[in-house]
């Protein structure tokens, strides 16, 4: 938390929530939404904002739409390919390799690729495409970012545009057949939909994977992802979440806090300042896979809880596990591993690791 306090005021005229109350009470009021705040409006380049940015009425039709391929039932049955992904993914890694790009990074892409029915030879042409536009979330941008954020957008968009096209023509099992097949979704939101659903569903696991290993496997506690994966999981959530902030905007002259709130006032919720909030976890700083950690906020709350929740959290449970069965002590070979330099997203540029004993 905050030494200056629960809630403070900032330069750039917003307001930053720290606390777990104040950060829960902002994500679940509806005295405060997305609006048109310069937070809030975070795609550059995207004509059409995805239903991230989006308040009610708009906000319920679109979420609603894509939420179908999104429930427990529909997921649960990704897991088999998820588990053989993982499985080949770890397989195919050196004795001694990058985590991220061998593990964290492939692993949700080729899963959200494959539930939108991108073929395997192009899902790399997305890594760019992707890391730009996860730097273009960030609150201060540069006017050479906002111009390549733009490219990326375009470029995404036009991608998808095409695949959507010979999906038309030839449709599939996959999410973008049974989106090109909604009444009442216009081209303009399928595509924001679809650049959305591939940034937002592999750019944030990454993180929890590429995290959930430094911190594991650098404490020599890799060996419980085996035991207890879900515990594990929620544990990296709280302690090092993969979105560190995101923001509302007052939708009326209102309070947070008991501070004055005007309307259309940006103000920010720190994810992780609330999840080491003494408050609520005892001794908050401590790393501690025996901790019971439900009432973090890695994923959002309210509205916009985050729809990939359910996802991240089996592909997170799933790779951490499985590299704690096949490398129970691996080691980090890097003693400070480089970090992205997003602000809104935590994660690794790099992780090497040596394998160790290796598991029949």
């Amino acid at each position: 938390m905050s030494a200056r306090g629960a809630i403070f005021p900032t330069r750039a005229g917003l307001l930053v929530a720290t606390t777990h109350d104040l950060c829960t009470t902002l994500l679940r009021d509806p005295r405060f939404g997305r609006g048109s705040s310069p937070l809030s409006n975070r795609e550059p380049g995207q004509p059409v904002e995805s239903f991230l940015w989006m308040d009610p009425p708009d906000h319920t039709r679109l979420r609603g739409l894509v939420s179908r391929a999104f429930t427990p039932r529909m997921l649960e049955r990704l897991r088999p390919r998820v588990e053989a992904i993982t499985a080949g993914l770890i397989d195919g890694l050196s004795d001694e390799a990058d985590l991220v790009s061998g593990l964290a990074y492939p692993l949700p892409v080729m899963v959200i690729s494959e539930m939108l029915g991108v073929p395997p030879e192009d899902h790399e042409r997305f890594r760019g495409w992707s890391e730009t536009l996860a730097r273009g979330l960030d609150p201060m941008l540069t006017d050479d970012l906002v111009s390549e954020s733009g490219r990326a957008g375009r470029e995404f968009r036009d991608y998808f545009r095409g695949l959507l096209t010979l999906r038309r023509e030839r449709p599939g099992e996959d999410l973008l057949s049974a989106l090109a097949g909604v009444e009442g979704l216009t081209e303009a939101e399928l595509l924001a939909t679809c650049v959305l659903l591939l940034v937002a569903g592999h750019e944030t696991t990454v993180n929890l994977i590429g995290n959930g290993v430094l911190h594991l496997a650098g404490r020599g506690l890799l060996r419980h992802a085996a035991d207890r994966p879900k515990q594990v999981v929620e544990e990296v959530l709280r302690y090092d979440p993969p979105v560190q902030l995101t923001s509302r905007v007052a939708l009326e002259d209102t309070t947070l806090g008991g501070v004055p709130v005007p309307k259309d006032t940006p103000v920010v919720a720190l994810i992780g300042a609330a999840n080491r909030d003494p408050a609520v976890f005892p001794d908050p700083d401590r790393f501690d896979v025996a901790r019971d950690p439900g009432r973090h906020v890695a994923f959002g709350l309210g509205i916009h809880f985050c729809l990939g929740a359910t996802l991240a959290r089996m592909e997170g449970e799933i790779a951490l596990s499985a590299l704690a069965r096949a490398a129970p002590e691996l080691e980090l070979t890097e003693a400070e591993p480089p970090y992205k330099a997003n602000v809104v997203l935590r994660g690794l540029a790099r992780l090497p690791g040596r394998r160790g004993r290796l598991m029949p």
